[in-house]
């Protein structure tokens, strides 16, 4: 499997790509994740309905959300976590899962470890953390190679940024990576 990401710099772009990649006809082992921070550019916390914590979901917060409208799929698996450096998440997906495990300490590297080991460089994938920590929302998806083209068009349905454009503006703004 291959990983494709991309940071959109509102939410409603990243749940409308999310949706879109739910509803295709990729082959059923692909892997969708989301994260963004609580507070994330246009995330509006207040048409997400709360329920109860579900120990048998993916163990990757105190509570979960599902998203208003009866989105189905990944979107209604929304956790809360809080990751260091970072700070409050909704994350769902694979890379949740992921997350979990570091906020435990039982991934090194947090998001750019779990990135990195996904395939992606280092750089890359600090780049798209640093992202998600200044409110834009990350989309990940793993899938076969035959899949890729059908996913790099709906990721690109909506308003993306480059990540190495983006990690130059950061720089340009005072940010160094930590290595």
């Amino acid at each position: 499997m291959q990983t494709r990401a991309r940071l959109y710099d509102t939410y409603p772009d990243a749940v409308a790509v999310v949706t879109e990649l739910e509803r295709s006809d990729l082959h059923p082992n692909r892997e969708i994740s989301l994260i963004a921070r609580d507070n994330a550019h246009g995330r509006d916390a207040t048409s997400e309905a709360t329920r109860a914590p579900d120990s048998s979901a993916t163990g990757i917060g105190a509570g979960t959300g599902a998203v208003a409208g009866g989105l189905i799929g990944l979107l209604t698996g929304l956790g809360l976590m809080a990751i260091p450096g970072i700070g409050p998440l909704v994350a769902a997906g694979w890379l949740a899962t992921t997350l979990a495990g570091a906020a435990t300490g039982a991934v090194a590297g947090g998001m750019v470890g779990a990135l990195v080991n996904a395939g992606m460089s280092h750089e890359e994938a600090e780049t798209y953390e640093e992202g998600v920590r200044r409110g834009s929302t990350f989309v990940a998806v793993q899938a076969e190679e035959a899949d890729l083209p059908k996913i790099e068009t709906i990721m690109n349905s909506r308003p993306s940024r480059d990540w190495q454009t983006l990690r130059d503006e950061y720089r340009r703004s005072g940010w160094e990576p930590k290595h």
